[in-house]
Protein backbone atom coordinates (compact mmCIF):
# COMPACT_ATOMS: atom_id res chain seq x y z
CA UNK A 1 0.00 0.00 0.00
CA UNK A 2 1.23 3.42 -0.95
CA UNK A 3 2.36 5.84 2.16
CA UNK A 4 1.67 9.68 1.35
CA UNK A 5 2.93 12.44 3.60
CA UNK A 6 0.86 15.35 4.01
CA UNK A 7 2.43 18.69 4.22
CA UNK A 8 3.91 19.90 8.27
CA UNK A 9 1.42 22.61 9.44
CA UNK A 10 4.22 24.88 9.90
CA UNK A 11 4.62 25.18 6.29
CA UNK A 12 1.96 27.30 5.65
CA UNK A 13 -0.30 29.85 7.34
CA UNK A 14 -2.44 29.28 11.06
CA UNK A 15 -5.50 27.28 10.42
CA UNK A 16 -8.49 29.78 10.40
CA UNK A 17 -11.05 29.32 12.86
CA UNK A 18 -13.54 31.63 10.83
CA UNK A 19 -12.95 28.94 7.96
CA UNK A 20 -13.34 25.75 10.42
CA UNK A 21 -9.75 25.10 9.46
CA UNK A 22 -8.46 21.68 10.78
CA UNK A 23 -5.90 19.98 8.22
CA UNK A 24 -5.88 16.19 8.01
CA UNK A 25 -2.03 14.72 8.83
CA UNK A 26 -2.62 11.14 9.19
CA UNK A 27 -1.24 9.78 6.31
CA UNK A 28 -3.08 6.19 6.97
CA UNK A 29 -5.93 8.27 7.07
CA UNK A 30 -4.91 9.65 3.68
CA UNK A 31 -4.38 6.14 2.33
CA UNK A 32 -7.94 4.76 3.62
CA UNK A 33 -9.72 8.32 1.66
CA UNK A 34 -7.81 7.61 -1.74
CA UNK A 35 -8.79 3.55 -1.60
CA UNK A 36 -12.59 4.69 -1.01
CA UNK A 37 -12.45 6.56 -4.42
CA UNK A 38 -11.44 3.43 -5.91
CA UNK A 39 -9.43 3.52 -9.84
CA UNK A 40 -8.74 7.21 -10.32
CA UNK A 41 -6.50 6.84 -13.45
CA UNK A 42 -8.21 9.37 -16.09
CA UNK A 43 -10.92 9.46 -14.03
CA UNK A 44 -12.41 13.52 -13.33
CA UNK A 45 -12.03 14.51 -8.96
CA UNK A 46 -12.96 17.41 -7.83
CA UNK A 47 -11.96 18.06 -4.37
CA UNK A 48 -13.79 20.31 -1.84
CA UNK A 49 -11.66 22.01 0.55
CA UNK A 50 -7.82 20.75 0.17
CA UNK A 51 -6.67 23.18 2.39
CA UNK A 52 -2.52 22.55 2.71
CA UNK A 53 -2.78 19.29 -0.27
CA UNK A 54 -3.10 16.55 2.15
CA UNK A 55 -5.27 14.57 -0.26
CA UNK A 56 -4.31 16.62 -2.82
CA UNK A 57 -0.77 14.99 -3.77
CA UNK A 58 -2.25 11.26 -3.71
CA UNK A 59 -4.93 11.72 -5.92
CA UNK A 60 -2.47 13.37 -8.75
CA UNK A 61 0.01 10.48 -8.49
CA UNK A 62 -3.04 8.00 -8.82
CA UNK A 63 -3.76 9.17 -11.90
CA UNK A 64 -6.89 11.43 -11.39
CA UNK A 65 -7.56 15.02 -13.43
CA UNK A 66 -7.85 17.01 -10.36
CA UNK A 67 -10.16 20.02 -10.08
CA UNK A 68 -9.67 21.56 -6.23
CA UNK A 69 -12.33 24.35 -4.69
CA UNK A 70 -9.98 26.25 -2.16
CA UNK A 71 -11.66 29.50 -0.63
CA UNK A 72 -9.01 30.41 1.47
CA UNK A 73 -6.42 33.12 -0.43
CA UNK A 74 -3.50 31.90 0.58
CA UNK A 75 -3.67 28.11 0.19
CA UNK A 76 -5.23 28.60 -2.57
CA UNK A 77 -2.37 31.01 -4.38
CA UNK A 78 0.14 27.93 -2.58
CA UNK A 79 -1.78 25.08 -4.40
CA UNK A 80 -1.56 26.96 -7.73
CA UNK A 81 1.40 27.88 -7.26
CA UNK A 82 2.87 24.28 -6.64
CA UNK A 83 0.84 22.42 -9.34
CA UNK A 84 1.63 25.24 -11.87
CA UNK A 85 3.22 22.94 -14.59
CA UNK A 86 0.62 19.53 -13.91
CA UNK A 87 -2.40 19.64 -16.85
CA UNK A 88 -4.28 17.40 -14.65
CA UNK A 89 -4.62 20.47 -12.06
CA UNK A 90 -6.73 23.19 -11.61
CA UNK A 91 -7.67 25.06 -8.71
CA UNK A 92 -10.86 27.24 -8.40
CA UNK A 93 -10.63 29.90 -5.83
CA UNK A 94 -13.83 30.64 -5.00
CA UNK A 95 -16.83 29.20 -2.19
CA UNK A 96 -18.04 25.94 -3.06
CA UNK A 97 -21.56 26.96 -1.95
CA UNK A 98 -21.01 29.37 -5.08
CA UNK A 99 -19.90 27.16 -7.62
CA UNK A 100 -22.42 25.33 -10.56
CA UNK A 101 -21.09 22.01 -10.46
CA UNK A 102 -22.62 21.57 -13.73
CA UNK A 103 -19.55 23.47 -15.48
CA UNK A 104 -16.91 21.61 -14.30
CA UNK A 105 -18.22 18.10 -14.21
CA UNK A 106 -18.14 15.73 -16.54
CA UNK A 107 -21.18 13.72 -15.10
CA UNK A 108 -18.65 10.69 -14.10
CA UNK A 109 -16.75 12.79 -11.57
CA UNK A 110 -15.97 11.63 -8.16
CA UNK A 111 -16.15 14.24 -5.54
CA UNK A 112 -13.98 13.98 -2.14
CA UNK A 113 -13.47 16.63 0.87
CA UNK A 114 -12.79 17.34 4.48
CA UNK A 115 -15.85 19.35 4.78
CA UNK A 116 -15.54 22.40 7.01
CA UNK A 117 -17.97 20.89 9.64
CA UNK A 118 -19.90 24.29 10.41
CA UNK A 119 -20.92 24.40 6.78
CA UNK A 120 -21.27 20.76 6.08
CA UNK A 121 -25.48 20.60 5.94
CA UNK A 122 -25.37 23.29 3.26
CA UNK A 123 -22.38 21.68 0.92
CA UNK A 124 -24.34 18.41 1.13
CA UNK A 125 -27.78 20.24 0.07
CA UNK A 126 -25.92 21.21 -2.73
CA UNK A 127 -24.69 18.03 -3.80
CA UNK A 128 -28.27 16.75 -3.79
CA UNK A 129 -29.18 19.71 -6.44
CA UNK A 130 -26.34 18.78 -8.64
CA UNK A 131 -26.69 15.07 -7.95
CA UNK A 132 -26.64 13.75 -11.59
CA UNK A 133 -23.02 15.78 -12.44
CA UNK A 134 -21.00 13.33 -10.23
CA UNK A 135 -21.38 9.35 -9.29
CA UNK A 136 -19.68 9.21 -6.00
CA UNK A 137 -18.72 11.69 -3.11
CA UNK A 138 -16.72 10.75 -0.10
CA UNK A 139 -16.66 13.00 2.81
CA UNK A 140 -15.19 13.94 6.32
CA UNK A 141 -18.05 15.25 8.44
CA UNK A 142 -18.52 15.61 12.19
CA UNK A 143 -19.13 11.33 13.69
CA UNK A 144 -22.38 12.62 14.70
CA UNK A 145 -23.62 14.11 11.54
CA UNK A 146 -22.64 11.17 9.94
CA UNK A 147 -24.06 9.08 12.34
CA UNK A 148 -27.25 11.05 11.68
CA UNK A 149 -27.48 10.81 7.98
CA UNK A 150 -26.78 6.94 7.84
CA UNK A 151 -29.22 6.35 10.68
CA UNK A 152 -31.90 3.45 9.83
CA UNK A 153 -35.73 3.60 9.80
CA UNK A 154 -36.57 3.42 13.35
CA UNK A 155 -33.11 5.18 15.15
CA UNK A 156 -34.00 8.54 16.69
CA UNK A 157 -31.38 9.96 15.40
CA UNK A 158 -33.31 10.22 12.17
CA UNK A 159 -34.51 13.70 10.92
CA UNK A 160 -34.86 15.90 8.09
CA UNK A 161 -31.46 15.69 6.50
CA UNK A 162 -31.16 12.10 7.36
CA UNK A 163 -34.62 11.71 4.82
CA UNK A 164 -33.41 13.75 2.07
CA UNK A 165 -30.06 12.19 2.03
CA UNK A 166 -31.36 8.61 1.71
CA UNK A 167 -34.07 9.40 -1.05
CA UNK A 168 -31.45 10.91 -3.52
CA UNK A 169 -28.21 8.94 -2.56
CA UNK A 170 -26.99 5.36 -0.90
CA UNK A 171 -24.90 6.27 2.12
CA UNK A 172 -22.57 4.16 3.73
CA UNK A 173 -20.86 5.27 6.62
CA UNK A 174 -17.13 3.89 6.01
CA UNK A 175 -14.83 4.23 9.24
CA UNK A 176 -14.28 6.66 12.19
CA UNK A 177 -11.66 9.69 11.62
CA UNK A 178 -9.80 10.20 15.66
CA UNK A 179 -8.83 13.83 16.04
CA UNK A 180 -5.45 13.30 16.57
CA UNK A 181 -5.44 12.90 13.10
CA UNK A 182 -5.95 16.64 12.45
CA UNK A 183 -3.99 19.66 13.23
CA UNK A 184 -5.22 21.76 14.79
CA UNK A 185 -6.66 18.59 16.79
CA UNK A 186 -10.85 19.30 17.10
CA UNK A 187 -12.69 18.42 19.77
CA UNK A 188 -15.09 15.82 18.12
CA UNK A 189 -14.22 12.53 16.23
CA UNK A 190 -14.95 12.37 12.12
CA UNK A 191 -16.44 10.33 9.80
CA UNK A 192 -16.11 9.30 6.37
CA UNK A 193 -19.32 9.12 4.20
CA UNK A 194 -19.75 7.55 1.01
CA UNK A 195 -22.85 8.85 -1.28
CA UNK A 196 -23.64 7.43 -4.39
CA UNK A 197 -26.27 9.13 -6.24
CA UNK A 198 -29.76 7.25 -6.74
CA UNK A 199 -30.96 6.93 -10.37
CA UNK A 200 -34.51 7.11 -9.28
CA UNK A 201 -36.30 9.57 -7.53
CA UNK A 202 -39.72 11.32 -6.88
CA UNK A 203 -40.54 14.52 -9.62
CA UNK A 204 -41.72 16.48 -6.31
CA UNK A 205 -38.66 17.84 -4.86
CA UNK A 206 -41.23 20.36 -3.28
CA UNK A 207 -43.37 18.12 -2.12
CA UNK A 208 -41.30 16.01 -0.31
CA UNK A 209 -38.87 18.64 1.13
CA UNK A 210 -42.40 20.19 2.77
CA UNK A 211 -43.59 16.96 4.09
CA UNK A 212 -40.64 15.47 5.72
CA UNK A 213 -39.87 19.27 7.40
CA UNK A 214 -43.40 19.26 8.25
CA UNK A 215 -43.40 15.43 9.70
CA UNK A 216 -40.73 16.03 11.80
CA UNK A 217 -41.55 19.58 13.54
CA UNK A 218 -41.93 17.89 17.08
CA UNK A 219 -40.26 14.80 16.72
CA UNK A 220 -42.40 13.11 19.35
CA UNK A 221 -45.32 13.60 17.83
CA UNK A 222 -46.78 11.44 15.68
CA UNK A 223 -46.95 11.69 12.20
CA UNK A 224 -50.56 12.28 12.29
CA UNK A 225 -51.02 15.11 14.70
CA UNK A 226 -47.63 17.14 12.60
CA UNK A 227 -49.60 17.40 9.52
CA UNK A 228 -52.86 17.60 10.55
CA UNK A 229 -52.41 21.27 10.54
CA UNK A 230 -53.41 21.62 7.06
CA UNK A 231 -56.81 21.68 5.83
CA UNK A 232 -56.42 18.28 4.07
CA UNK A 233 -57.90 15.06 5.33
CA UNK A 234 -54.02 13.52 6.84
CA UNK A 235 -55.71 10.64 8.22
CA UNK A 236 -57.50 9.09 4.80
CA UNK A 237 -53.91 10.28 2.64
CA UNK A 238 -51.75 8.20 5.65
CA UNK A 239 -54.00 5.58 5.04
CA UNK A 240 -54.09 5.86 0.87
CA UNK A 241 -49.98 5.40 1.46
CA UNK A 242 -50.70 2.36 3.69
CA UNK A 243 -48.78 4.27 6.80
CA UNK A 244 -50.20 3.65 10.33
CA UNK A 245 -51.15 6.84 11.61
CA UNK A 246 -49.79 7.06 15.22
CA UNK A 247 -46.33 6.47 13.93
CA UNK A 248 -43.39 8.67 13.99
CA UNK A 249 -42.11 10.35 11.42
CA UNK A 250 -38.46 8.87 12.36
CA UNK A 251 -39.97 5.22 11.26
CA UNK A 252 -40.53 5.93 7.84
CA UNK A 253 -38.92 3.44 5.21
CA UNK A 254 -37.73 5.42 1.84
CA UNK A 255 -40.45 3.65 -0.11
CA UNK A 256 -43.15 5.10 2.32
CA UNK A 257 -41.88 8.55 1.99
CA UNK A 258 -42.47 8.14 -1.84
CA UNK A 259 -45.79 6.65 -1.14
CA UNK A 260 -46.63 9.29 1.29
CA UNK A 261 -45.36 12.27 -0.98
CA UNK A 262 -47.36 10.65 -4.28
CA UNK A 263 -50.62 10.24 -1.91
CA UNK A 264 -50.72 13.76 -1.32
CA UNK A 265 -49.77 15.01 -4.66
CA UNK A 266 -52.89 12.47 -5.88
CA UNK A 267 -54.92 14.84 -3.47
CA UNK A 268 -53.91 18.23 -5.05
CA UNK A 269 -54.61 16.92 -8.41
CA UNK A 270 -58.02 15.79 -6.95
Amino acid sequence: MARYSSPKTSDYAPAKKSLGQSFLVDSSIIDKIVECLGDLAGHQVIEIGPGQGALTRPLIDKGADLTVVELDDDLASRLTSEYANNPNFRCLHTDVLDLDISTISSKDALIVGNLPYYISTPIIRRLIHYRTYFRRAVLMLQREVAERIAAEPGNGERGFMTVLVEHYFTVSKEFDVPPAAFRPRPKVWSSIVSLKPRIETIDSDSMLETLVSASFRQKRKTILNNLKASDIDVETILSKAGIEARRRAETLTRDEWIRLCEAFEQEKRA
